[in-house]
């Protein structure tokens, strides 16, 4: 197999079916961390008694542990206490938990950045705190946390490539037994997989920052 044939129509549609199961995986996780992540980050800010500490302790461990062995975790050591998820769920939860993590200290260091000044003039006003953080501090706090939060994305939608340790049926995975069936297609294969992720995460860098001078 030469360089051309190897991307013929079965392989390129193989490919694309990875592809797509990546940006599956990669969207679910990307909502269900920054949500989890978001709610973490709020709670260290606001400094909530014995909780902000807990949440902090298990972010910090969270962030010391590599993705690999959280990955693992969700698909090999949670069916010993019952909890039974697809390659599929494994590999999103083992994401989310991850960037969950990741995201919260993003979060909490965007509100931490806003002066203290802006919340005392909020309260002034009349507002409650709840009102003041939404309405004065959030806004300020997410154009310092928008380059690095879409950063971590682009990072998550590489680390899916990691699934395939447990034969998640992702980009990488599927142009591994496309190269495995023949070991002429390894260079295609590699060619094929880095223009699809810079794709993606080219594209998903643009988005940011047209939404960053829209904030501006």
């Amino acid at each position: 197999m030469n360089f051309i044939e190897a991307f013929s129509w079965i392989n390129i549609r193989f490919l694309l079916d990875g592809l797509w199961v990546t940006i599956m995986v990669a969207v679910l996780s990307i909502i269900f961390s920054f949500v989890i992540g978001g709610i973490a980050g709020l709670i260290r800010f606001m400094k909530v008694p014995f909780i902000s500490a807990i949440v902090g302790v298990l972010i910090d461990i969270i962030r010391n542990l590599p993705l690999l062995l959280i990955i693992f975790f969700t698909y090999f050591a949670l069916p010993q206490v019952g909890i039974r998820l697809s390659i599929f769920w494994s590999s999103v939860a083992a994401l989310t938990i991850f960037e969950s993590a990741m995201l919260s200290e993003i979060i909490r260091a965007g509100l931490n950045a806003v002066p203290k000044g802006q919340m005392e003039a909020g309260r002034s006003t009349g507002l409650t705190y709840g009102q003041t953080l939404w309405s004065i501090i959030f806004p300020q706090a997410f154009q310092k946390m928008l380059p690095p939060i879409v950063s971590q994305f682009i990072s998550l939608i590489k680390d899916t490539s990691l699934a395939v340790i447990i034969s998640l049926p992702e980009l990488t995975h599927n142009a591994k037994i496309i190269y495995g069936q023949d070991t002429t297609a390894v260079l295609p294969m590699f060619a094929a997989m880095t223009f699809l992720y810079f794709i993606v995460c080219f594209l998903l860098s643009r988005v940011s920052k047209r939404l960053e001078l829209k904030l501006q």
